[in-house]
């Protein structure tokens, strides 16, 4: 197979002054992983360093200078290329002027990719990119004797793959942010699940957004594969343009090539073979979204020669992931739920569409510019009441106020005690916000993680009062 031109090597970098703008895990990661290239490096945060310690202390322990407070334009000017993180907009100043000034921006995905040889293998969409990445790590590691998983998943891209060769399977999960600074990537594989409404708040529109999605198949060529939603307009239209050999995978129809349901049995099409690789009793996750998850990520695992039991085995075995729909305790009859990573409307409708008891439901946080009155019918039909927390409770309760029970709480504990009082046996409290997390927690793991220890809580004090 031919070499894949990529916009840098890592012997572009040998000596090279770089500068990392962003110093959450991605920035970290990837000051680490330049260092190792032999890159001479720099880092900027616009967190006052005094809010960053650890970070400065294990980066100056490095020899590498830090700037804290901003990103200064005389802090840069020095470097010729930077490593922009995930969290970091793309127009913002330091950026504009770097691409203005000829300097080369890229992300810690284009990094991985100029430093690895590895065959990638990468998952985007709006909603359940994270589930499919897992998923289809595990199934390839039934199989093939060298993978590994990462990106917004686990451990940073650059660190897991930077130095592997041809014979490794990286499987990414890749965000909109992280598309937008890739100059090359090219993975042998990309997914595209979804596209819905989301990130308004960063992005100048929907189409912008969807154009970000669909640049995980501008750099693929021929002899790779896109696997797409044929269920969802707007991933077909992303996909439009791509060289890459086209799958598509549908609840809804059967397709040329790729993955389908006949008969309650999973069954993918490629090169005109068919091979039944599971049938739809056998998924441990519930949910119709759950169902297109999994035939996405088969269909990606069988075109990168994956055995059907290894497929079959994988979804007969994975219970899914935290904070995606997880089951925390039921307490006198009532379930409580962690679905904290959603963080979109229709991430939220997923939950509600998944849910077989009456909800009383926790929402809210940061707003997303989502469209909460899309859910008005789903939300009379599934839920008996709602408590409003975060920054977006007010838009919440001017949409659902007057159609269920609805109360505010200010802040997640308080919301679980309330909505204890308010369910009854055989209802399901679930934690599923429709909303960002930024606003009273440091990401969405931590919010789901506050949730289930007011839940736990909530189950031992009353079990330890019938107890007393």
């Amino acid at each position: 197979m031919e070499t894949k031109t990529k916009a840098l090597t890592g012997a572009d970098l040998l000596g090279r002054r770089v500068l990392v703008v962003g110093l959450a895990r991605s920035g970290m990661a990837a000051s680490r992983v330049l260092l190792r290239a032999g890159a001479d490096v720099k880092a900027t945060d616009r967190r006052p360093l005094d809010r960053m310690q650890h970070e400065v202390e294990e980066l100056r322990g490095l020899g590498i200078e830090v700037e804290g407070g901003g990103h200064s334009l005389d802090f840069a000017k020095d470097c010729d290329l930077i490593v922009a993180s995930p969290g970091v907009p793309v127009d913002i100043d330091l950026l504009m002027w770097a691409r203005s000034s000829g300097k080369t921006v890229i992300g810690e995905v284009e990094l991985a990719w100029a430093l690895s040889g590895a065959r990638f293998a990468a998952v985007t969409g709006t909603n359940g990119k994270t589930t499919v990445t897992s998923l289809l790590g595990e199934m390839l590691a039934r199989h093939h004797p060298k993978v590994r998983v990462g990106g917004n998943i686990g451990q940073p891209i650059s660190e897991i793959a930077a130095g592997l060769g041809p014979e490794w399977l990286v499987v990414i999960e890749v965000s909109s942010f992280q598309l937008d600074t890739c100059l090359s990537f090219s993975p042998a594989v990309s997914v595209l699940l979804n596209i819905t409404p989301d990130h308004l708040d960063r992005y100048a529109s929907y189409e912008a957004y969807v154009q970000s999605k669909a640049r995980l198949f501008a750099f693929q060529r021929g002899d790779d594969f896109a696997v797409v939603n044929l269920d969802d307009q707007d991933s077909i239209r992303a996909a439009a343009g791509a060289a890459a050999r086209k799958l598509y995978f549908s609840l809804s129809q059967e397709v040329p090539e790729g993955a389908y349901v006949r008969n309650q049995t999973v069954v993918a099409r490629v090169d005109g073979t068919e091979r039944e690789l599971f049938a739809t009793g056998d998924l441990r996750i519930r949910g119709p979204h759950n169902l297109a998850n999994c035939l996405a990520s088969s269909l990606a695992a069988t075109v990168l020669d994956t055995p059907a039991e290894a497929i079959r085995q994988t979804v007969r075995e994975f219970a899914g992931l935290e904070h995606r729909y997880e089951f925390v305790a039921e307490i006198d009859g009532v379930e409580y739920i962690n679905d904290s990573k959603a963080t979109n409307v229709d991430s939220l409708r997923w939950a509600l569409e998944t849910a077989t008891r009456p909800v009383v439901l926790i929402a809210g946080g940061r707003d997303k510019g989502g469209d909460f009155e899309r859910l008005l019918p789903l939300v009379e039909r599934k839920v008996k009441a709602i408590i409003a927390i975060g920054e977006a409770k007010g838009k919440i309760e001017d949409v659902f106020a007057d159609r269920v029970d609805f109360v505010t709480a200010g802040d997640l504990g308080q919301a679980v005690r309330k909505a204890a009082e308010l369910a009854r046996p055989g209802d399901a409290v679930l934690l599923s916000p429709g909303c960002a997390s930024y606003d009273m927690f440091t990401d969405f793991e931590h919010r789901g993680k506050v949730f289930k220890a007011a839940a736990l809580g909530l189950r031992d004090e009353r079990m330890g009062n019938r107890n007393g």
